[in-house]
Formats: structure tokens, C-alpha cells, sequence
């Protein structure tokens, strides 16, 4: 395999296109903190990003290594779910995941250690660094291992969509605020439904190996209309929301993203009803949906 092949496979390995979540996700906390007067560091925003970018490399890298096995039996594989497949005998070797993993988790530890070195960072801060730290390594990794428990996609969508904005935010303000629970609270619930919508492609080749994710814990039926469920869930908390103040243009983001909202439930419903799934579209709109929506809110916020 020549050098230029080893390079287009890492970089499918690091998945650069769910790293655009967690570049929408910090610049929304900060974007909220500027809102309400909060001046932004452009180093310190630097290292923020980092260090949360860094971390969910190291994610992506634990759940290459770990899922790699399963993921080359998975015949509906999208570039959103089942792997990448960068791994396997057509492309890297398997522990080059892991060797990745290691490097993230050391440059990020580093980035630590120079925020700590500035002495002032708030509490809370490291307090949602630590806890997404945390989430993010025993998603994949035993013994936790909580992709397979039943519980990793929530704590997945709390980590990214929760705790990566309320991060950015406290770095800046010091405190949280509650227009970070007014955003996260819609986005945890959308995230959540994308990663139902990723476990869909997959429910024949999990049960098949016994993995024992969410979606084949809870049945393929039930599954959808959870997925289902949680975008309703999203729509409501957002109109909640701004009953309770949320800025108008924040809410004028909220409503755009709506149709796409609607388009994904209805893709379910037609799944369900046993019509032949696209997967690459569906998974498509999934993330499409998730990352439009922390887009317009982030904007809403700097342009308001």
C-alpha cells in the first residue's frame, strides 16, 4: 500500500466530518457566553477547541479499534455508520487505532496541562472536561464498554451535545447559564436520534454478533419510534424554549431546520412500512439534522 493510500485511510479513520459537531458544539457555548457579555479569549478558544477536538479523536480512534472486527462483517455501512473501514486487511492495521488513540489522549493531556498552567480556568470547566473525558473513553473501552450496554448512545449525546457547549461556556463565563440547558436540551435529543438512526443500518449484523447496542435492546420497532420520539422531543423543548425567552433569531434557527426535522420522521416512517431504506440518505439527513440545528442556533446567538 503506497504512502498516499496510508494517508486517505487515516484520514477516514478520524472521521473529519463528525469533528464539524464538536467545532458547532464549542462555538455554540462561547457563542452564548459573547451573547450575554462574556469576552472571548481568542487563545483560550484555541485550547478549548483543542482539547475537545482532540478528545473526540480519541473517541473515533477507541471505537475503530475496538468495533473493527464487526464493523468489516456490516454490509450497510455509510461513511456514518458501521466504521469507517479504514481498518482491515485492504487497509490500516488494526492497531494503528489504538497507537492514535494514545497520541490524542497525550496531545490532550498536554493542552491540559498548559490551561492549567494559565491558573484560570474555572472549576466547572475541568469538571466537564473530566466528565466528557470520561464518557468519551468508555464508550468503546472496557470495562465500561458502553456502546454495548445500553446506555452509550444517551451518554454519547449528553457528552457532545451537553457538555461540550456547557464547556465552552463555563470557560468563558465561569458559571453556566440558562440558555446553555435552552440549547443543549433540543440538541441532546436530536444527537440521540441520530445515533438511533446510525443503529438502524446496523440492528441485522448487531443481533447477528450479539452486540448488544440500544437499538437491538430495544427492538427494531421500538427503536424507530424512539428516533421518533426524541426529534418530537427536540421540536417541543425548542418551542418551549422560547416561550422562556430564547432569543428570536435563535428561534428563527430552530424553525428552519424544522422541515428537515419532519423529512427524517417521515424517511422512518416509510422504513418502518417496509419500503426498501436508502441508508446513505438516511443516515445522511440524521447528521444533517443534528448539525444544521447547532449551525442556526450558534448564529442565531452571534448575530443577535
Amino acid at each position: 500500500m503506497t504512502t498516499r493510500q496510508n494517508i486517505v485511510n487515516f484520514i477516514r479513520l478520524s472521521r473529519p466530518h463528525f469533528l464539524l459537531g464538536g467545532l458547532l458544539l464549542f462555538a455554540s457555548g462561547a457563542a452564548i457566553a459573547n451573547y450575554l457579555g462574556a469576552r472571548i479569549d481568542p487563545g483560550r478558544y484555541l485550547l478549548g477547541q483543542a482539547f475537545v477536538t482532540l478528545i473526540q479523536l480519541m473517541g473515533h480512534y477507541l471505537n475503530e479499534y475496538y468495533d473493527a472486527p464487526l464493523d468489516l462483517l456490516n454490509e450497510n455501512r455509510t461513511p456514518f455508520n458501521a466504521g469507517s473501514g479504514a481498518l482491515g486487511p485492504d487497509g490500516l492495521p488494526r492497531p494503528i487505532a489504538l497507537y492514535a488513540a494514545i497520541t490524542a489522549l497525550t496531545l490532550a493531556g498536554t493542552i491540559a496541562g498548559i490551561m492549567l498552567l494559565t491558573g484560570d480556568i474555572p472549576l466547572l470547566t475541568w469538571i466537564f472536561g473530566l466528565l466528557g473525558f470520561f464518557g468519551s473513553f468508555s464508550y468503546s473501552t472496557p470495562p465500561l464498554r458502553l456502546s454495548v450496554s445500553g446506555y452509550g448512545e444517551l451518554v454519547a449525546s449528553i457528552v457532545v451535545a451537553g457538555f461540550v457547549p456547557a464547556f465552552s461556556f463555563s470557560m468563558f463565563s465561569g458559571d453556566l447559564h440558562r440558555f446553555i440547558l435552552m440549547t443543549t436540551v433540543p440538541l441532546i435529543a436530536l444527537h440521540f436520534a441520530m445515533m438511533l438512526a446510525f443503529g438502524l443500518p446496523d440492528y441485522a449484523s448487531d443481533l447477528k454478533y450479539e452486540k448488544r447496542t440500544l437499538m437491538v435492546r430495544l427492538g427494531w420497532d421500538m427503536g424507530m419510534r424512539m428516533h421518533d420520539y426524541a426529534i418530537l422531543f427536540a421540536v417541543l423543548s425548542f418551542v418551549a424554549a422560547y416561550l422562556n425567552g430564547l432569543p428570536n433569531r435563535v428561534a428563527l434557527g430552530g424553525l428552519i431546520v424544522l422541515p428537515l426535522a419532519l423529512a427524517q420522521i417521515w424517511q422512518m416512517n416509510r422504513i418502518r412500512s417496509g419500503f426498501p431504506p436508502n441508508w446513505r440518505i438516511f443516515t445522511l439527513g440524521a447528521v444533517l439534522l443534528f448539525e444544521l440545528t447547532a449551525y442556526f442556533m450558534t448564529l442565531g446567538f452571534i448575530l443577535s
